[in-house]
């Protein structure tokens, strides 16, 4: 592990799902802690808890014990408000299945972020130059000429590249990646990882990448291993 101060600290997470009288355990105690621009990718079988601990590290949902903390604050606790003011600011995310709105254009896809983060005034003042920097980021990513299109009329890659502008657009700390290629075929998804390698190396983003693909994972930086809820193990590379 880079040798830093944590950005982020998992402690003796636990989480239960429940469904009527059946009790699934997910995460049994897991301890975990991500680096300031680290590339960390969580590998393990399906049921692992994986998703799940994306999800908690991201304060999309909340452990039943345990703590998480950001730079040395807790974050699992804070009001609703602010868990939300974190996943807008701090923190991007890319999903699997994209989630991108149908009945937007790629450029309000990725503005959306923006749009929450301001007020309606302070939206209406700064809409021109925001919307000037989503256009320069949809570009960097290759959709300079995709902005009026609806995801209906995209490819699935570059569905995904939509995402992941939309996920950068407020310049996160910390990006969370649940199987960003999962979708993809080989020759689709290998432009999607050289582009989240070039964002952590470049801007210092921090990476937690989930995935499946043992190739895709051995080209973090660190791999962290699960098994039954817990870390079974970790190997550092030397990226």
């Amino acid at each position: 592990m880079m040798e830093s101060v944590p950005l982020l600290v998992a402690a003796n997470l636990h989480k239960t799902y429940r469904k009527d009288a059946v009790k699934v355990r997910v995460l049994q105690g897991l301890d975990l802690e991500v680096s300031p621009g680290e590339f960390l990718s969580i590998v393990g079988a399906s049921g692992s808890g994986k998703s799940t601990l994306l999800h908690l590290l991201g304060t999309i949902d909340a452990p039943d014990n345990g703590e998480i903390h950001l730079e040395g604050k807790r974050i699992d606790n804070l009001p609703n408000e602010r868990r939300d003011w974190l996943r807008n600011r701090q923190f991007g995310f890319i999903f699997q299945f994209y989630h991108l709105l149908p009945e937007l254009n790629t450029l309000e896809n990725v503005l959306m972020p923006q749009m929450i983060a301001h007020s309606v005034f302070g939206w209406l003042r700064n809409r021109l130059a925001l919307k000037r920097q989503a256009a320069e980021l949809l570009e960097r990513v290759g959709l300079g000429q995709r902005l009026k299109h609806k995801p209906r009329e995209l490819s699935g890659g570059e569905m995904q590249r939509a995402a992941i502008a939309r996920a950068l657009i407020n310049r996160p700390r910390i990006l969370f990646a649940d199987e960003p290629t999962g979708n993809l075929d080989a020759e689709t998804s290998e432009p999607i990882v050289e582009m989240l390698f070039r964002l952590n190396r470049d801007a210092g983003t921090a990476l937690v990448l989930v995935t499946h693909d043992p190739a895709l994972a051995s080209r973090a930086r660190r791999v962290v291993k699960m098994r039954a809820g817990t870390v079974a193990g970790e190997e550092e590379r030397g990226r």
